[in-house]
């Protein structure tokens, strides 16, 4: 689904990715972690096409096209979705207003407002979510548990084929969390062919979400993969102890 060739990335002069690679097949969740500042969120922006970095070398390739100059909504209704870690507050754009716009971009066919309605409704109670959210500015007075819950409400909602979650577990309680977490199983479940990018600092989210690989970034690249045991090897020894092995 999503392959990332030799890719190097610079941000206001200073180089932050060198020769990234990754491979992530149809149905694959792949976990990043690492130090702060070796590039794990810049990985995730990139892959969505933020214009605020400058693209060197390398390609990004997704579902066989190349969508390395492509711009961000381009990129979103290929099937993109990206759970930011700091999700803003847009005053004036009611949530409904916002998911409804987006999701009618995404659908050859002006989706009904019967069914909009009632998938929204659904969602909503699934994360345990205030009901009058749908009817307010998109994270207007909320906290940020209930913004990364909006995140995936957005997620559900639009129904992406390749999911990044920026830290996502940043902010949540531990009910929270299971919560998030359960309702990205289900919409996986359900999706099975779904392809799923974790960004995280912690394994405690892979508790949840099982990754099929984990990656250890150090220095804008990839240096060490394993699996889910990896990420508590790299919690319990640290990431300069994994990296001398």
């Amino acid at each position: 689904m999503l392959k990332i060739d030799n890719l190097c990335v610079k941000v206001d002069d200073r180089d932050i990715l060198n020769d990234f690679n990754i491979l992530i097949n149809d149905g694959e969740v792949h976990a990043i972690m690492g130090p702060n500042g070796t590039g794990k969120s810049t990985v995730s922006k990139v892959i969505m096409g933020s214009p605020d970095y400058e693209v060197l070398s390398g390609s990004i390739i997704f579902n066989s096209e190349d969508i390395t100059n492509l711009e961000v909504d381009e990129r979103s209704r290929k099937g993109i979705f990206l759970s930011m870690q700091n999700p803003i507050s847009i005053e004036g754009v009611t949530n409904s207003e916002f998911l409804r716009t987006a999701l009618n971009a995404r659908s050859e066919e002006t989706v009904s407002l019967f069914d909009f309605i009632k998938v929204v409704e659904s969602s909503v109670k699934d994360l345990e979510i205030k009901n009058n959210i749908i009817h307010k500015s998109i994270n207007d007075g909320s906290s940020g548990g209930e913004r990364k819950k909006n995140e995936v409400l957005q997620m559900k909602i639009l129904k992406p084929s390749f999911v990044i979650l920026d830290e996502v577990d940043s902010g949540l309680d531990v009910d929270s969390l299971r919560i998030v977490c359960e309702n990205i199983n289900k919409y996986k479940q359900e999706n099975p062919n779904t392809s799923i990018l974790i960004i995280t600092h912690y394994p405690r989210i892979l508790e949840y979400i099982e990754p099929d690989y984990v990656h250890m970034m150090v220095g804008g690249k990839i240096v060490k993969t394993g699996n889910k045991d990896f990420a508590f090897e790299i919690e319990k020894t640290g990431y300069n102890e994994v990296v001398s092995e």
